[in-house]
């Protein structure tokens, strides 16, 4: 046993922040394979899957997405005012989509949301390689 009990919650920080990374170069590597990257439904300008993590999921945080280069990405929607401003009506010019890079995640937190992206995009390699045989 270790002199000092915090000892173990030191270990098991520095795992978790292993694990972690790993996940994260996994996520990159297998993002990197799905060519052409999905668009996010109802979205016009970002490409994207929607990311759901239970249990770590917060009401600060909206919609977390899988974005092509393999980072997480909250994704804001919304109008754009100065277009407003200018009085255009044309919907698709006033729409704003911004992604909202998540760098503030707990790795406890990232890799929740790290494995059920990846999960996503295996399934979706997997329908395209099942297409690609039929």
């Amino acid at each position: 046993m270790p002199e000092d009990p915090l000892e173990y919650k030191a270990e098991a920080d520095a795992a978790l922040d292993r694990l972690a990374q790993r996940l994260r170069r996994l996520l990159q590597e297998a993002a990197g394979e799905l060519d052409p990257f999905p668009p996010f439904p109802g979205a016009f300008f970002t490409y994207g899957i929607e990311v759901e993590a239970p249990g770590v999921d917060s009401p600060e945080r909206g919609c977390v997405v899988l974005a092509p280069d393999g980072e997480l990405y909250e994704l804001v929607m919304g109008q754009d005012v100065a277009a407003l401003a200018l009085d255009q009506t044309d919907p698709v010019a006033m729409r704003e989509e911004k992604l909202k890079k998540l760098e503030d995640l707990h790795p406890r937190d990232y890799i929740v949301y790290a494995y059920s992206a990846l999960t996503k995009v295996v399934e979706l390699l997997l329908e395209r390689q099942a297409e690609g045989e039929g």
